[in-house]
């Protein structure tokens, strides 16, 4: 999609939708979202990086887990310094068990190309920050709305169900395309971090009502199973790697990721599908393989 499409703008032309005015619309998710209002710790924050952390980690994740894995990341990487300064498999040691470790490795590419540049602070631009590696719209978007209290286009799960419910509640398949004027239109608002905040939990409050009305979005799908999955097989190797801080031979590997499939009732990897998982890892920058042994990637 247009990067314009992220862009907050006036669209008087919009209303009424739904017999809704602008004015009603905002009154309504204000009181909504106030009611439902979650006192969560990285809000009302104004460190870009912590709350980078936060994004980042809730993509995909309940709250409850990154409630559990926020504050202790950044004990261990208080500043972006820190983190960039990181071995890799420190990083994802402390990852373990909030899953999509890639996103572990993209948060700390961003820190190490941030500090690159000179900076020590994370930049507070839309366009500085989707050029960061792992960081898309809504991220940078969050960022600045929710770090730096500047008006942005902010369209996640939540987000998208609460325009749906409101604005769209009758109509199936509707694409972001479509959201994405309203969105922009009450973006340019004095509080932008409430005025998120308000529509983050009114969102939750809708899902957690039983009728999800992310459903009706081109955008949604059911996540696909962890259990069994490559992503599975993928996570488990990380771990195997990481519990063996002298490195594992690529044949002791494979028999520890076979004797954990076996532990759930599965049977043990082909070898075709062993060496493609090493190769992706590899590739992807996790792990690194000299002569026939497996090591965390160093940097």
């Amino acid at each position: 999609m247009a990067k314009d499409a992220y862009k907050v703008q006036r669209n008087d032309s919009l209303w009424p939708r739904n017999d809704l005015s602008r004015p009603a619309f905002v009154a309504r998710i204000q009181e909504e979202g106030g009611a439902s209002y979650r006192d969560l710790p990285w809000r009302n924050i104004d460190d870009g990086y912590a709350v980078l952390v936060s994004e980042v980690m809730l993509q995909q994740t309940q709250v409850v887990r990154v409630k559990r894995y926020w504050p202790r990341f950044l004990e261990a990487f208080p500043t972006l310094s820190a983190l960039a300064a990181a071995p890799i498999k420190e990083v994802l040691a402390l990852w373990q068990g909030l899953g999509y470790n890639r996103r572990a490795l993209s948060l700390k590419r961003a820190a190490e190309q941030v500090t690159a540049s000179g900076s020590a602070q994370l930049p507070d631009s839309f366009e500085e920050l989707i050029s960061l590696p792992g960081i898309g719209p809504a991220t940078a978007s969050g960022v600045l709305t929710f770090a730096f209290q500047k008006p942005a286009v902010y369209l996640e799960t939540n987000v998208r169900a609460v325009f749906l419910h409101e604005l769209f509640p009758d109509e199936d398949q509707v694409p972001d395309a479509d959201l994405l004027p309203y969105v922009a239109d009450t973006a340019d608002t004095p509080d932008p971090r409430s005025w998120n905040y308000a529509l983050l939990d009114f969102g939750a409050t809708l899902k957690r009502s039983g009728t999800n009305p992310s459903r009706a979005s081109t955008s949604y799908s059911r996540q696909s199973a962890f259990e069994g999955s490559r992503r599975q097989k993928r996570a488990e190797l990380v771990r195997i790697v990481l519990d063996a801080p002298e490195g594992i031979s690529l044949a002791q590997a494979k028999h520890a990721l076979d004797a954990a499939e076996a532990d759930r009732g599965r049977d043990g990897v082909s070898a075709e599908l062993f060496d493609s998982l090493v190769a992706d890892l590899a590739r992807e920058g996790f792990l690194c393989i000299k002569d026939t042994v497996l090591f965390v990637a160093e940097s």
